[in-house]
């Protein structure tokens, strides 16, 4: 059995908001009332189908200090910053984007950078008159190179007049001339008859037209079906004796594979002289807002090279401590680290504040575990407080690592420290550690003794599911400081503003995985 890593994971608060957006519009006040009284008798359960798209790792979350709420990739609103090209880093305008298209492609047979060349090498200097002995400017036909492979376009018969605008070039080689521009510019105008060619965009564009014409009509009539190729219509070629002969003559080398298919721009690729160049997927920075306040809360920089931030409210530098995860009394020696059932067990969660300033924090569980497999949960110290984390004091990290290695060697020697409930286990610098007992439940699936009464759920004796095992406790973990207030507006403020403190709080649940239960 693979090795279990403690966890612990952040439900955003985004979990309930559809439920809180529906009252506000659709439901009476009498329906959001009974919710919100629902939602506050019942636990988390980080089981549940939904939990699963709202736990996060403290490293995924933001805070925005507006609204002080935590903020998950799904609930933030997202603008883009920069596009550009992964190839050669060149930033792509927007407006740009869908007429000129990138620049830079990669080959259909490696997935090597191509470069472009001029076809007719020039002659060799050596072989120049003294007169003359320039090195001729190479003048064309151009095609893509790969370099790695030695594939170039010439292969599949694409040359290119001039060395720019390789991406127009080819949506005129692919698409013809005037259906390029009528792919491109997303025009449903029809197209003519002899210009379509047997592409799958463009016999969707001609469709589109097609039917689009059909509902514009001002007498209702009977619609009919596209039968024609200028609306669409293609009928499926059965004859495969062209395709099974060049397959005889290529052999296995010719034909393309599944991930080269997948990579084409254009479907039913079948031989290696049917692959065409690949435009590189363009990437992009993007800034992050709160979807309630709007404020920025994480911001790039715009320069391509540049890979810092220029605005980053991560959570776990701005509100939320970390919780680290240990045995209070590890195995000896290398065991399997599986928790017996119905054997108590003691953890130590080491609370860390990020913050300036002094927090309260207070810790809630239920009595049992949710799930199929209830297991005991006791929070010996379920309030306390954590000093802040102040910025003038780093040199004391040494001083504080070896106070604390004496003190774990004094304490081993003596064996006499025990937990007790109300007292917290130990106290750092701007660091707290709890002692949290569990009992885990047994996992042997037995029919209840006792009768079954008429208003209790139907039993579960299924199979163990996957990761059913995993000893999970949620907890709900509320915190309080005071920091000093913002000050929006502009212009000076009084000394008795200055002094003045402004009380915050933050609540929200977390998913921790203490362990695996053993199922012998």
């Amino acid at each position: 059995m693979a090795s279990f890593t403690p966890y612990t994971y952040i439900q955003c608060p985004c979990y309930d908001s559809t439920v809180r957006g529906w009252t506000a519009d659709d439901a009476s006040p009498t329906i959001s009332h009974e919710l919100s009284e629902d939602d506050d008798d019942h636990a988390f359960d980080p089981r549940a189908p939904r939990s699963t798209f709202s736990l996060y790792p403290l490293e995924y979350l933001l805070y925005c200090d507006v609204c002080h709420q935590i903020r998950c990739p799904r609930c933030v609103s997202e603008e883009l910053v920069t596009i550009y090209c992964p190839n050669c880093l060149f930033e792509v305008g927007s407006s740009s984007l869908k007429t000129e298209g990138n620049r830079c492609f990669q080959c259909p047979i490696c997935i090597g950078p191509l470069a472009v060349q001029a076809f007719e090498s020039p002659p060799e200097s050596a072989l120049l008159s003294s007169d003359n002995a320039s090195t001729p400017i190479p003048s064309g036909p151009w095609v893509l190179t790969c370099s790695y492979c030695h594939w170039n376009s010439s292969e599949i018969g694409i040359k290119f007049d001039k060395p720019q605008g390789i991406f127009a070039q080819l949506q005129k080689l692919r698409y013809g001339e005037d259906q390029s521009k009528h792919i491109v510019s997303g025009d449903t105008s029809p197209a003519k008859p002899d210009s379509i060619p047997d592409t799958n965009k463009a016999r969707f564009a001609a469709l589109k037209s097609f039917y689009g014409s059909q509902t514009q009509k001002n007498k209702p009539t009977i619609m009919r079906e596209a039968d024609s190729i200028n609306e669409g219509f293609r009928l499926i070629n059965l004859d495969e004796s062209s395709a099974i002969s060049q397959l005889r003559r290529d052999g296995w080398d010719g034909t393309v594979t599944s991930a080269q298919t997948k990579t084409q721009v254009e479907e039913g690729a079948r031989f290696a002289d049917q692959l065409w160049p690949i435009p590189y997927l363009l990437r992009t920075k993007r800034s992050k807002r709160c979807p309630v306040c709007r404020h920025i809360i994480s911001k790039p920089e715009p320069k391509v090279s540049n890979t810092r931030w220029r605005i980053r409210l991560a959570a776990n530098n701005n509100a939320i401590p970390s919780i680290s995860i240990k045995p209070l009394n590890p195995p000896p020696g290398s065991g399997s680290g599986l928790l017996k059932p119905r054997r108590p067990a003691q953890f130590l969660l080491t609370f860390k504040n990020p913050l300036f300033d002094d927090v309260k924090v207070t810790l809630a569980t239920p009595a049992t575990t949710p799930g199929r497999f209830a297991s005991r949960v006791t929070v010996l110290c379920p309030e306390f407080h954590i000093d802040a984390n102040p910025d003038n004091d780093m040199y004391l990290d040494d001083v504080l690592k070896d106070g604390e290695r004496e003190r774990q060697r004094q304490r081993g020697d003596e064996g006499i420290h025990q937990a007790e409930a109300g007292k917290i286990w130990e106290r750092g610098r701007n660091w707290v550690s709890i002692v949290v007992e569990v009992v885990p439940a047994s996992l042997r699936i037995e029919p209840s003794p006792s009768l079954p009464s008429k208003g209790d759920p139907e039993l579960d004796l299924g199979p163990l599911r996957e990761d059913e095992d995993i000893l999970e406790i949620p907890m709900f973990v509320r915190l309080e400081w005071e920091s000093e207030p913002s000050h929006d507006q502009v212009g000076a403020t009084t000394s008795k503003d200055k002094d003045a403190r402004e009380k915050r709080e933050l609540a929200y649940w977390c998913a921790i995985g203490i362990g695996r239960i053993s199922q012998d």
